[in-house]
């Protein structure tokens, strides 16, 4: 009996030794290096830094707002920021076709010589958000003033996304400037209404494309950065290319009741069933998916620390671990799943009136893999109640899943890379949206980045008090464009 408890007990610890290894083993195998050679950059860019920031400054005092309200926008500051493109970039309006599409967006096709090979579009979007009139007095500097104090350029759009429609104008003219032929042709698309949606704008400068029948090689928008430390174990900057985003939808819950006097109450009042059904759908979130986080961790694992690796490269034993972890974090748990927020209530006019009507609102951000369809019926399960109505408002699906292997994404992740070896480069999925989603039946290949670079921090300063953009990032910004535009038209 001793000696074949003592078998057992080998036996064991032997097999324990066995599993101890194969993990070792797979987290030291399984991450493979999968960074790609920077680019070799041999053009110096004659670029006037002095007159690429003062344009760019001018044009942050254009105040391109849009607003949720359609009543309040502004025509006379979108028509002005499309004369001073004209003023600032001659050539590029000398030497390609622009296309205003739907009044206020912009297009300019640069014709290449060779059509047979399919065109490439780099997008941006004109507009920007409101400025909150209670936070104003803490800015540091006038929101629309376009300060260039302290090696930065402050005002709104700086980063969201006004950079991106300037660096890419300015990109266009250098290359203009030194009589560049293009075999490739290239579109650059600029959206008026992105921060409401993007409906007019972008998704109006898609459906002119397919009437025209044009097919992109890839598209290229805002969306992505050179992150240093937010991807949590990484000390190394980690620039994330956005290959999808989520989609989203509001549901809408309304219950109608008879009404009356508060002093003779129902057992449940509007605003009660209302109130059950909302927490029957917060205590019901959606599953976790982490497929498109462990995509990302498989692009850059090999850099990663060991004690990293050894859990992330044995998903099939921690994947639930993983998941809990990551479910704790909020900024991570939106990453992973479809997210659930009860945003909105409304009930009786008067304290001691029954409401015959209770409503609320709850949005939620959809993970591919879910539609505004899916997330209706299985909220609608939950509730189970037919004293609730649930109807969806602004829906919109979640995008497709762009490949990591294609020359887009591959062009994309050298060029940033030419900037800086360090940086390790990984394909993620955007939380919030932008114009992207509209070019999917165009290309399969649209991907979401801008050359700047963003720490937890500045990460709040789009939308956010005291937008403003390193001078150095926006140069930056511009030899991006100007090599990956290069790069594309030979």
């Amino acid at each position: 009996m001793a000696t074949t408890m003592k078998r057992k007990l080998i036996i064991g610890f032997l097999m324990t030794l066995s599993l101890i290894a194969v993990l070792v083993i797979r987290a030291n195998t399984v991450f493979p290096d999968r960074q790609l050679e920077p680019l070799k950059l041999h053009t110096a860019i004659a670029l006037d830094e002095e007159a690429a920031i003062r344009r760019f400054s001018q044009a942050i005092t254009i105040p391109t707002v849009s607003h949720d309200d359609r009543n309040n926008f502004d025509e006379a500051a979108f028509l002005h920021f499309h004369r001073f493109l004209e003023n600032a970039y001659p050539l590029v309006h000398q030497q390609t076709v622009r296309t205003v599409i739907n009044d206020y967006s912009v297009v300019f096709h640069l014709e290449g010589s060779d059509h047979s090979l399919k065109p490439v579009l780099f997008m941006s979007h004109m507009d920007v958000v409101p400025i909150d009139s209670t936070t104003r007095g803490l800015w540091t500097h006038e929101p629309f003033g376009g300060a260039v104090d302290d090696d930065k350029i402050w005002g709104r759009g700086a980063l969201d996304d006004k950079m991106g429609v300037i660096g890419l104008m300015e990109a266009m003219e250098l290359l203009l400037l030194e009589s560049r032929k293009a075999e490739r042709s290239v579109y650059l698309a600029f959206g008026h209404d992105e921060e409401v949606g993007g409906v007019d704008g972008a998704g109006e400068v898609a459906r002119y494309f397919a009437d025209q029948g044009i097919e992109f090689d890839f598209v290229l928008d805002e969306g992505g950065a050179i992150t240093e430390g937010l991807v949590a174990g990484f000390k190394q900057p980690v620039a994330v290319i956005g290959v999808a985003e989520k989609g989203h939808v509001n549901l809408n819950l309304v219950v109608n009741a008879p009404g009356g006097h508060s002093s003779q109450p129902p057992e449940h009042t509007a605003v009660g069933i209302l109130s059950q059904a909302i927490v029957k759908i917060e205590n019901n979130p959606f599953p976790a998916d982490v497929r498109l986080v462990r995509d990302t961790f498989e692009h850059i694992g090999n850099f990663a620390p060991f004690s990293l690796r050894f859990v992330l490269g044995n998903a099939w034993l921690f994947n639930r671990m993983i998941e809990q972890d990551m479910l704790r974090k909020p900024g991570e748990a939106a990453g992973i799943r479809t997210t659930t927020a009860a945003t909105m209530v409304s009930g009786s006019p008067k304290s001691n009136i029954l409401p015959t009507r209770a409503t609320g609102v709850v949005n939620f951000r959809i993970l591919p893999g879910e539609t505004v369809e899916t997330v209706k019926q299985r909220i609608t399960e939950i509730v189970d109640d037919d004293r609730v109505e649930i109807t969806a408002e602004y829906g919109q699906n979640p995008s497709k899943v762009s490949p990591t292997d294609s020359t887009g994404y591959a062009l994309i992740a050298r060029t940033i890379r030419a900037f800086d070896n360090e940086i390790l480069v990984a394909p993620y999925m955007v939380r919030g949206g932008t114009d992207a989603k509209y070019f999917y039946a165009l290309s399969p290949n649209v991907y979401r980045f801008v050359m700047v670079r963003a720490n937890a921090k500045t990460i709040k300063l789009a939308h956010g008090i005291d937008e403003h953009v390193p001078v150095s990032d926006y140069l930056n910004a511009i030899r991006f464009y100007y090599h990956m535009i290069s790069q594309s038209i030979r």
